[in-house]
């Protein structure tokens, strides 16, 4: 090996390039656990929140101090080795913003009923198409009958798009020109999103958009307030100022909302026409008699309780809490849980026209929830009218607002103080005159919620000056600024997929994976040592540099550690291995010949080397489709497995080289072997092609049996294939899994409850409302969650406890994630161009190595076997199985990872059998095929078995969520081994046997001297 010195160099450079790139996350686990160490000594595991606030406090006091090699820990922060979501705990969304939403801005809200039908209609089309909302609402608009025009006055020619759109245009005029609006709305909502994220407070947070998309990834590692986060990510940010009615103003119509709501309640139990017609003229009666439905009502507590036990005659003031007070904004509080009653009545025709003419256009919006001491702490909301004109807009926006910034008021609670352009200033000087002048208020609605309705008591306010109070904690006023201050999204986006990774399961996942990690790598390094002696040891010394390679390029790239990294990593020790393996079992067969040691060292690398490059790049190719294809931890697996094949062809064909040659100077020997291991395959001489046809029925037979469970029985399609909602809960002590099971399918309608990891924790699976998105929703359903497995949950948990994130949380919601329809028919789509295009690169890639199709043949027939079988032992087994078996995103990469396998053994054994052509031309095909197989069987038995020990202690050692994952490359592995020897080879050797061998000789020699060259 030539310029030894200057390799040598780079190694040392880079080893001390990864070593102060780790420094980094030495010096901030180090600040961090000290932090933890002061918060835990100041309050106890009962004060989780004070513990938090405390630990970020020191974390902020010491963030510029020095505390290794002139690195402070805000520094070592940003550039420390990333953790991902399953290592670390928080939340990951992806969002999906609405280009309904944004096509009925575009066309100014119109009421066309050809445009707004054909939103409707590509709602549906989206429910089965892989099209973006767009293309279906092309689609639909032109399926629609008669002659419809996008560029009608009625749509897209209006005064938003006059400049861009003219009347005359043709509808594929028109088209690229909404795209484009559209993108540009899409990027605004991204830009939005980034400005509200970066003043979060998280460490490395990540945001991107996915291709050309609506949809939006965002990662939060360690963020732990999920409903914080879920209104972060989601409000619109429409902020309005609007004129409110006062409590006296509506009082007469909340009477006769409520009279003509009894009177519709008791119609549907016994309708009787002439009676309602009769009381409906007594209502509209009453609604003329303001002055005295006021002091009716004005009565309060005690109309209150005469009707309290009428629910049907009075559904409306039944359900009030307490009505207003005279001169104020508030019209009635109601129970949050009410509000969609009352919503329903206030929306019906009938009852909307009992307005008065001067108020038809009100609008009823709600206040903030609050909790109500004299109802146990349930939560209350007022209800508002808004004094709205003709055309529903605003007399003021939140555009207009440049600044906004969390402070505290005089009474020291926490507001958020706004400052306006000189326009809004204008607008807002006039509106609080009149309020002043009439001594009413107004109303400060966000996102159709009244934050605040003060009055004016000091006369115009000049300057744009505001302030929004609200029972705010810190938190909220200081993410109510941040995305006042952001600016409002352009359109709704709804999170279609999410996961939730609590705190305490990312440590267990640390925990579990550094130990099995180094189980398995101990065992590796003392099996290489015990094979193949001393260059056992220079093996491990390389395979040892090859890993602080890997952890050193992760940091310094930026890439995430995630769980399935860490699975990546260990086989990449695996593959490392495979490469020295190799290389010592040539360089023992050139001794064998009767070469000198130093001939048969670099004959033995040399020889080695093509091998080395083949399988690599194979496994290498199908890495990069999963990189493609691939989302979050799967990403992170494919990126370790990446720059795991680079680092270990480095190190094993350069730095291991660096050692035996070194060692070899001088005369030593060094025989790649012990005394137990000397003779071992040696002599070992097998007629794989004579079994062949055996070999063709016990497959055929495994096939059959994989193929007829899959028709039959079929696979656990995951969450991420099928949409729904999935929570990982521990309890406090084992619970029966069924039981359980039976219950949630009480509550839900169907429901799976699987032991995941001990008996005290479940996986649990729900389809229930999987169509349905937004907060509210999830809420519900993680109500009805707790509600259902409360029993078997200590007496005292409360529903926050339950789904609370925190450090040390042993019990409750520990893992959340969620998935809709339309996004798992895009991931199911994305796996099989994932897994068929790697079948595709695989074949031409033999194809353009081996020059020869019947090669390409066998390979791909081989690997076909292997993920027939994979997928026949999970449909078999998923059923009673101790742990999860899930066909999702994690199944994929082992399924690639398996072909990946599969064919670097198969293209070893191609390669040895192609140089036998070139070596023994006498010989019949069929004996060098054999002698070919045999002479590799000690390379693959001992890369096989080394990579099944790291495996297995992964699978026995490691975290419960990537078991699966993991049995399902050991399967491969096994299955892969055996297609390699008796399928991919007999395969080959049946297609090409009637050809001459001289082809195959020459493509030999002309991929030699390339090698060379």
């Amino acid at each position: 090996m030539q310029n030894k010195g200057l390799i040598t160099i780079f190694a040392i450079l880079f080893g001390l390039v990864s070593i102060y790139q780790l420094s980094f996350t030495f010096v901030a686990n180090k600040v961090e656990d000290s932090a933890k160490e002061f918060a835990n000594s100041k309050f106890s595991a009962e004060q989780p929140h004070e513990r938090d606030n405390a630990e970020a406090r020191y974390l902020d006091s010491v963030g510029n101090n020095t505390v290794f090699l002139g690195i402070d820990y805000n520094t070592a922060k940003e550039k420390e080795l990333n953790k991902g979501l399953d290592l670390k705990g928080g939340i990951n969304v992806i969002l999906e913003v609405s280009v309904k939403d944004i096509l009925k801005g575009l066309a100014n809200n119109t009421k066309d009923p050809a445009f707004n039908q054909a939103l409707e209609n590509a709602t549906e089309l989206q429910k089965d198409s892989q099209e973006t909302y767009l293309e279906s609402f092309f689609k639909a608009f032109e399926a629609l009958p008669g002659e419809n025009e996008l560029a009608s006055s009625d749509i897209f020619f209006n005064k938003n798009l006059e400049d861009v759109i003219d009347q005359g245009m043709s509808n594929d005029q028109v088209k690229p020109i909404i795209q484009k609006k559209i993108d540009e709305s899409i990027t605004s909502a991204f830009e939005v999103l980034r400005k509200r994220i970066d003043k979060f407070g998280v460490t490395q947070p990540n945001i991107q958009r996915l291709g050309k998309s609506a949809r939006i990834l965002v990662e939060l590692p360690g963020a732990k307030d999920v409903d914080r986060v879920r209104k972060l990510l989601q409000s619109t940010a429409q902020l309005e100022f609007w004129y409110v009615y006062k409590f006296e103003e509506m009082a007469g119509f909340l009477q006769a909302a409520d009279t003509k709501a009894g009177e519709i309640a008791m119609a549907k139990s016994a309708p009787e026409t002439t009676q309602v017609s009769d009381t409906t003229k007594t209502v509209t009666d009453t609604t003329k008699t303001e002055d005295d439905d006021v002091s009716k009502l004005l009565g309060g507590q005690d109309v209150k309780d005469s009707l309290a036990n009428d629910n049907k005659s009075n559904p409306i003031l039944s359900k009030m809490v307490s009505l207003g007070s005279q001169g104020g904004p508030v019209i009635a509080t109601f129970r949050l849980k009410d509000t969609a009653d009352i919503n329903s009545y206030l929306r019906n025709p009938q009852i909307k026209s009992l307005l008065p003419n001067e108020l038809r256009f009100a609008k009823f919006m709600w206040g903030l929830p609050e909790s109500n001491p004299q109802l146990n702490g349930e939560e209350v909301t007022a209800l508002y009218a808004i004094k709205s004109e003709k055309d529903g807009l605003p007399p003021l926006g939140g555009s207009v607002v440049v600044d906004a910034r969390q402070e505290f008021d005089n009474m020291s609670r926490v507001v958020v103080s706004m400052q306006m352009n000189g326009q809004g200033a204008k607008v807002w000087e006039q509106m609080t005159g009149d309020a002043y002048q009439n001594q009413s208020q107004i109303a400060i609605v966000l996102d159709n919620i009244v934050y605040s309705a003060p009055g004016v008591t000091s006369g115009p306010i000049a300057g744009g000056r505001s302030q929004i109070s609200g029972n705010f904690t810190v938190p909220q006023g200081q993410d109510l600024a941040n995305v006042l201050r952001a600016g409002k999204l352009p359109a709704s986006a709804e999170i279609i997929q999410g996961e939730v990774v609590g705190p305490t399961l990312g440590h267990e996942a640390i925990s579990s994976g550094i130990m099995s990690f180094m189980i398995a790598l101990v065992i590796v390094l003392l099996w290489m040592i015990g094979y193949y002696g001393k260059a056992g040891v220079f093996a491990d010394i390389a395979l040892l540099v090859n890993i602080l390679f890997i952890f050193g390029i992760l940091a310094g790239l930026g890439a995430v550690l995630t769980l399935p990294g860490i699975a990546g990593i260990v086989l990449t020790i695996g593959m490392s291995v495979d490469a020295n393996v190799l290389i010592f079992e040539r360089i023992k067969e050139e001794l064998a010949k009767g070469k000198a040691q130093k001939d048969a060292i670099k004959d033995g690398f040399n020889n080695a080397l093509s091998s080395i490059l083949d399988a690599n790049i194979t496994t290498g190719l199908t890495g990069l489709i999963l990189l493609v294809f691939g989302t979050g931890p799967i990403q992170g697996f494919a990126t370790t497995l990446l720059i795991g094949i680079a680092t270990s062809l480095f190190t094993a064909i350069f730095i291991t080289r660096l050692f035996i040659d070194s060692y070899t100077k001088n005369g030593k020997s060094l025989p790649c072997s012990t005394s137990f291991t000397k003779n071992l395959f040696k002599n070992v001489s097998i007629e794989f092609l004579r079994k062949r046809k055996i070999a063709y029925v016990f497959s055929g037979i495994m096939i059959l049996i994989s193929l007829g469970s899959l028709f039959t029985i079929g696979l656990n399609q995951g969450v991420d294939f099928v949409g729904g909602r999935t929570y990982t809960v521990r309890f406090a002590k084992d619970v029966n899994s069924q039981e359980v099971q039976d219950n949630l399918i009480k509550t839900f309608g169907s429901a799976e409850a699987k032991t995941y990891g001990g008996d005290n924790q479940l996986k649990i699976t729900t389809k229930y409302k999987v169509d349905e998105t937004g907060t509210d929703v999830d809420e519900e359903i993680e109500h009805m969650l707790f509600e259902t497995v409360k029993k078997d949950m200590p007496a005292d948990m409360t529903y926050e406890d339950f789904v609370g994130d925190r450090e040390g949380k042993t019990i409750g919601r520990m893992e959340y994630y969620k998935v809709s329809p339309t996004i798992a028919d895009d991931i199911k789509k994305d796996s099989f161009w994932a897994v068929f295009g790697s079948l595709v690169v695989v074949f031409l890639y033999i194809l353009l190595r081996f020059r020869r199709w019947q090669f390409s043949l066998g390979a791909v027939a081989a690997v076909f076997h292997d993920v027939l079988i994979v997928l026949g032992v999970f449909s078999l087994t998923y059923k009673f199985m101790p742990f999860s078996m899930e066909i999702d995103q994690a199944f994929i990469a082992a399924i690639l990872t398996v072909i990946g396998y599969s064919l670097n053994d198969t293209v070893i054994v191609f390669d040895r059998i192609r140089e036998y052509f070139g070596e023994h031309p006498s010989w019949k095909m069929n004996r060098i095929i054999d002698v070919a197989l045999s002479s590799t069987l000690g390379r693959t038995l001992n890369t096989s078995f080394t990579t099944l020990i790291v495996l297995l202690c992964m699978f026995f050692f490691g975290a419960e969520s990537i078991r699966g994952l993991l049995f399902a490359i050991i399967v491969g592995i096994v299955v892969g081994t055996y297609s390699s020897l008796f399928i991919a080879t007999p395969i080959m050797y049946d297609t090409v046997k009637r050809k001459k061998v001289e082809d195959l000789i020459d493509k030999k020699e002309e991929d030699e001297v390339a090698l060379e060259a």
